[in-house]
């Protein structure tokens, strides 16, 4: 696959796996942006977070995880302005124990996102 610089989501390629599982028992999921029918959601981060949500969530499904699995997530802000609102929208959405985390302000992500996230999750969990 090669990246042709598309001029929105949904005319998208690019040379990576959305989601990877290795032999130690971790799933890699790229970074999730807020977009949804091929385009970034209205809303500004609170409906970006949202959707990036459920979009790792479905990607955490297509390996047959979910949020509870997740062990690391890094979300990446264009602005830490935005950081309190993506916390709130970040809490009630993902389970305790919540995962390690690192949040880090990009200075522009594709298609003007305002947020964008990746995760690792593990195939098993501790007892």
């Amino acid at each position: 696959m090669t990246n042709r610089a598309p001029g929105s989501p949904s005319q998208a390629r690019h040379p990576y796996s959305a989601v990877r599982e290795t032999a130690a028992g971790l799933v890699y999921i790229s970074g999730q942006l807020g977009i949804a029918g091929g385009e970034v959601v209205a809303g500004g981060v609170a409906g970006e977070t949202r959707q990036a949500l459920a979009n790792l969530r479905g990607k955490l499904a297509s390996a047959g995880l979910e949020f509870r699995h997740v062990v690391k997530i890094t979300v990446y802000l264009v602005s830490m302005d935005d950081r309190n609102t993506m916390d709130a929208i970040y809490q009630e959405t993902l389970p305790e124990p919540l995962p390690a985390r690192t949040c880090i302000a990009v200075a522009e992500l594709p298609y003007r996102a305002r947020i964008e996230l990746d995760a690792i999750a593990a195939l098993t969990l501790p007892s």
